[in-house]
C-alpha cells in the first residue's frame, strides 16, 4: 500500500488488464456464453441471448457502415433506457465510431451545444420521452441526420446493414486499437459549458471488468439496471461489467420507476441491483415493497452520494444485498476509482468510499503545495492509471487544468485516507452539487439565470435535502426597481431551457452576497445561512400544521 504515513495507495491485482477492444471482448463472450441471456428489455418485452445480441449488434454496425460512418466519427445516442441504446453502444464500438451520450433531459440549447461541440455526424434518437419532444428540438437546432428508434428510420438502418458485406465489419474491427477514443460523455462545466470527457476502449472496458470483479460477478449473475445508460453507471458499471463476465442485464423501465424495478428483480430473479441512495429509498418506501420476492439479490452497487446508515441497514437486511458495494468515481475516470469490498462491514460502506481499485493509484495532496498529505489529513484526491480519460474533446486547455504532467487526474474532491487505505470524501474544492446522483455545477445555472432581465447578480448553492441529498438554492440580487422573483417565476423562466434537475427549488432574494476582503463569494457562509433559513421555514410550517 506504500508508505503508511502518507496518503498514497496503489491497487494490486492478480488479474491482468484487458488488452482488447470492446468488440473483441463481446465476441469472446458471445462464443463462450452463446445460449445464456445477455439482455432483457422489460418495457419492450424483448430478450437476447449472447449469440443473438452479438448478431443484432453486427446488424446495427453494418447499417452504420452503410451510412458512411467512418472510424472516429461521432455518433450520438439520445434516448431513455432501451435495448437500442445498448445495441448502439456496442455497434459503435465495433466500427470505431465515437459514441456521444446525450442526456435524455437535455433541452434544445443544451442539445445544440453538444451536437456542434462534438462535431456529431449522426444521432440515434427516441421520438419523445416524458415531456420532451426530441423531434421538435432537433428541428429547432437544425440537425437533420437523425435515426428515430421505433420508426422506419431504425428499420432502414438495419435493412442497410443486411445489404452490406460482413467482411467490411471484419476489416474495420481489425483496424481498431484499444487505446482509440470510443465514447464522449459531457460533464457540467464550471465555465458554464459542458466538457466532453473522451474515453477509450481500454478506459471503460477495464473499469467495467474490475467493477465486476469487485462484486464477484459470474455468468450466473443477473443485473437489474434502473440507472441511466447515458451515465458511466449504466453503460460501464452495468453493461460492460456484465458482458466482460457473461452476466445478464435487465432494463426494468425507460426511466427510474421503483415499482417496475422491484417487479423486474422478482420476475427475472436478479442477483444484483444498482442505484443512487434516493432510488433505494424510493424502493424501500414503496407501499408494495413487501409484496416482492427479492431473495435472489446478493449484491449491487450504490454510488452518487453517501448512503445514510439506516438505509444501508435496510438494503442489506430487507433487500438481501449483503454484499452491496459503494463506489466512488467521476466520468473522467471511466468512472470508478475506489470501491468497498464484498466483506466490508456497515461502517466501511457508510463512512467511506472504499479502497483504490486494481491497477490504479490514488493520492491525497495539499491543494496549495501539491505535496502528499499524511494519513488522516484532508486534501485533494487525485487518481492515476488506465482509467484516466484521454482528455476533454477538443479542449486541450481544460484537459491540462484537470490532468497534470504526471497524468494524475485532479478530482476537485477533498478526501482523507485512513491507515487501511479507505477513503472518505469530506467536501469539494469546487462547488459541485450532487442532487439525486446528478452532478450539477452551479456556474452553468448562474450563467443562464443572468439572462433574466430582472436579475442583477446570482449565486447558486447546494443545500441539504432528505430525498435528493442536496437541492439547489439561488441567491438573487434584483435590478433596481424590479419586483422580487418567486420560485415559481424562476421555474417558468428555466422550464424548457434547463434540464429539470438543474432548476433551483429555493429562491432567496438578497441585497448583497457575503464576500471575503478580496471580493470572493463566501459560498460556505451562504450555505450555513441557507440551512438556518430552511430550518426556520420548516419549523414555522410544523407549528402551523
Amino acid at each position: 500500500m506504500g508508505d503508511s504515513l502518507l496518503s498514497y495507495a496503489s491497487g494490486v491485482s492478480s488479474a491482468p488488464l484487458v488488452g482488447e477492444t470492446i468488440g473483441e471482448n463481446l465476441e469472446r463472450a458471445a462464443a463462450r456464453y452463446a445460449d445464456r441471456e445477455m439482455l432483457v428489455d422489460m418495457a419492450g418485452g424483448r430478450r437476447w441471448t449472447y449469440a443473438e445480441f452479438n448478431a443484432a449488434v453486427d446488424e446495427v454496425a453494418l447499417g452504420l457502415l452503410a451510412m458512411g460512418i467512418a472510424k472516429g466519427d461521432r455518433v450520438g445516442i439520445w434516448a431513455p433506457n432501451c435495448a437500442e441504446w445498448v445495441l448502439t453502444q456496442y455497434a459503435t464500438a465495433k466500427i470505431g465510431a465515437i459514441l456521444v451520450n446525450v442526456n435524455p433531459a437535455y433541452r434544445a440549447h443544451e442539445l445544440d451545444y453538444v451536437v456542434h461541440q462534438s462535431g456529431m455526424r449522426l444521432l440515434i434518437s427516441a421520438v419523445a420521452y416524458r415531456t420532451s419532444d426530441y423531434r421538435a428540438m432537433l428541428a429547432e437546432v437544425g440537425f437533420e441526420r437523425a435515426v428515430f428508434i421505433g420508426e422506419p428510420g431504425w428499420d432502414d438502418l438495419i435493412a442497410a446493414g443486411h445489404g452490406t458485406d460482413p467482411a467490411a465489419l471484419r476489416e474495420r474491427m481489425a483496424a481498431l486499437a484499444f487505446d482509440d477514443p470510443i465514447n464522449i460523455q459531457y460533464t457540467s462545466g464550471t465555465t458554464g459549458f459542458p466538457k466532453g470527457a473522451t474515453l477509450s476502449h481500454h478506459n471503460i472496458l477495464n473499469n467495467g471488468y474490475f467493477v465486476a470483479e469487485g462484486v464477484r460477478y459470474t455468468a450466473d449473475d443477473r443485473i437489474c439496471l434502473p440507472v441511466p445508460l447515458y451515465h458511466c453507471f449504466g453503460m460501464v458499471m452495468g453493461n460492460l461489467a456484465a458482458t466482460s463476465h457473461g452476466a445478464c442485464v435487465v432494463l426494468p423501465a425507460p426511466g427510474f420507476d421503483p415499482e417496475a424495478t422491484l417487479a423486474a428483480v422478482q420476475a427475472e430473479r436478479c442477483t444484483s441491483l444498482y442505484g443512487v441512495p434516493t432510488m433505494f429509498i424510493a424502493e424501500l418506501d414503496h407501499p408494495r415493497f413487501g409484496e416482492f420476492d427479492l431473495s435472489d439479490l446478493r449484491t449491487g452497487i450504490m454510488a452518487g452520494s453517501p448512503c445514510p446508515v439506516e438505509v444501508m441497514k435496510r438494503v442489506v437486511s430487507e433487500m438481501h444485498m449483503s454484499e452491496v458495494a459503494i463506489c466512488y468515481g467521476m466520468t473522467e475516470t471511466s468512472p470508478v476509482s475506489t470501491m468497498t469490498r464484498h466483506d466490508d462491514g456497515l461502517a466501511r460502506r457508510t463512512q467511506t468510499v472504499g479502497r483504490v481499485m486494481p491497477h490504479l493509484e490514488v493520492k491525497i495532496v495539499h491543494p496549495d503545495t501539491g505535496l502528499v498529505v499524511r494519513r488522516g489529513e484532508p486534501g485533494e484526491l487525485c487518481t492515476r492509471g488506465y482509467s484516466v480519460m484521454l482528455g476533454y474533446w477538443d479542449q486541450p486547455d481544460r484537459t491540462a487544468e484537470a490532468i497534470d504532467q504526471a497524468r494524475w487526474m485532479h478530482t476537485g474532491d477533498l478526501a482523507t485516507m485512513d491507515d487501511e487505505g479507505y477513503l472518505n470524501i469530506v467536501g469539494r474544492l469546487k462547488d459541485m452539487v450532487i442532487r439525486g446522483g446528478e452532478n450539477i455545477y452551479p456556474r452553468e445555472i448562474e450563467e443562464y439565470l443572468y439572462t433574466h432581465p430582472d436579475i442583477a447578480d446570482v449565486q447558486v448553492i447546494g443545500v441539504p435535502d432528505p430525498k435528493y441529498g442536496e437541492e439547489l438554492m439561488a441567491w438573487i440580487i434584483m435590478r433596481p426597481g424590479a419586483e422580487p422573483l418567486t420560485a415559481e417565476r424562476v421555474r417558468d423562466h428555466c422550464t424548457g431551457r434547463l434540464a429539470h434537475y438543474k432548476i433551483p427549488r429555493y429562491i432567496h432574494i438578497v441585497d448583497e452576497f457575503p464576500m471575503t476582503v478580496t471580493g470572493k463569494i463566501r459560498k460556505g457562509e451562504m450555505r450555513e445561512r441557507a440551512i438556518d433559513l430552511l430550518d426556520l421555514h420548516n419549523a414555522a410550517n410544523r407549528k402551523n400544521a
